[in-house]
């Protein structure tokens, strides 16, 4: 029996991926800690989707907790790990940065040590379009110096990428990164964007548009996601013969490292976004202009040509389809149910 081990399966992209690897017919082991940087109810229901599956496992961990991962990854059958739990969050960050050092950082080399230790297969684990930070040149690429970070969320993303070469470089872990750009969807988180504006319109409250509403986003579909990741797990790295000192290109390495991005290589301004939920809720929005946030970029958009020449794979979800199946289900989500209008 193989298993794969999949951190942070009660969030959002984790959940699904789940789901996905399960319809495939592998064996799932989920680790979370469940904190309640956002609704804890909503993690728990997503498992509640899992545990139904007589191939999936779950134990609640905390990555930064050395001794418990050591017991995980003592686990039989462990041969490939998707690396999914992070502390989330770019405002967050501000005010909370040591969260993002316990977790992504201290939790990042936990996931690395059983890697190396038990001689994991393929570790693929999440970036995050954040690490382009003050680059302004269009369209990101995974073959862009990126090291100008602007919030303390992208230094530690960036950290993950410098740690996962390491390894690959001295041990021979094949490790691929992906930078996630934008991810919306069914069973989403409630601190993004589409969540927060899709709630207060139901409810008929103003929302806060950031940037005067000209931030430009590659909204990407968690399903694109889901599927990318998949393919990219299906094939580990091998060390670039061709890979030079002279002239690094930091999307790859002398070891067995792959950075990608995973984007949907069509950027949408937030106010089309904004038109696009309004149709589909059927309601219109009241909006509240502000600056720009610290920490935040002005616009994302990602060059995927990597991915599409390596997996044979570029996302392709449209912002219209996406949002209608995003509100189908927020509707469902939050429609009351019998018995919640009984206890009431």
């Amino acid at each position: 029996m193989t298993r794969i081990l999949v951190s942070g399966a009660a969030g959002f992209i984790g959940f699904h991926l789940c789901q996905r690897l399960l319809q495939r017919g592998e064996e799932v082991l989920g680790i979370d800690n469940l904190n309640a940087y956002y609704d804890v109810t909503l993690k728990e229901r997503r498992l509640a989707q899992l545990r139904g599956h007589a191939r999936f496992g779950f134990e609640r961990v905390d990555l930064q907790d050395t001794d418990a991962m050591a017991r995980i990854f003592e686990t039989p059958g462990i041969t490939r790990v998707v690396n999914l739990a992070a502390q989330a969050g770019v405002r967050y960050s501000l005010s909370n940065p040591r969260a993002y050092i316990d977790s992504n950082v201290v939790g990042f080399l936990n996931i690395l040590e059983g890697c190396r230790r038990h001689r994991i297969a393929h570790l693929v684990y999440a970036s995050s379009s954040s690490v382009y930070g003050a680059n302004t040149a269009l369209p990101f690429s995974v073959h862009d110096n990126v090291d100008h970070p602007i919030s303390m969320y992208a230094a530690t993303k960036k950290s993950n990428e410098l740690m996962a070469h390491t390894y690959s470089h001295l041990y021979g872990l094949p490790t691929t990164g992906l930078r996630f750009f934008t991810v919306y969807g069914p069973w989403g988180r409630p601190d993004m964007a589409l969540f927060i504006f899709a709630r207060a319109i139901r409810e008929g409250r103003p929302i806060t548009v950031f940037n005067h509403g000209k931030m430009r986003r590659d909204f990407t579909y968690v399903d694109d996601i889901v599927e990318g990741i998949v393919r990219v797990l299906d094939r580990p790295p091998v060390p670039d013969p061709m890979w030079s000192g002279d002239a690094p290109d930091p999307a790859r390495g002398r070891g067995p490292y792959r950075l990608y991005n995973i984007g949907n290589h069509s950027p949408v301004e937030l106010g089309r976004l904004i038109e696009t939920l309004e149709r589909e809720l059927g309601q219109r929005a009241t909006i509240q202009y502000e600056d720009i946030q610290p920490g935040d970029v002005p616009a994302t958009y990602a060059d995927v040509d990597d991915l599409v020449r390596d997996v044979g794979f570029q996302p392709a979800t449209t912002i219209e389809t996406g949002v209608r199946r995003f509100v189908q289900w927020f509707d469902s989500y939050y429609a009351p149910t019998a018995t919640e209008v009984v206890s009431v």
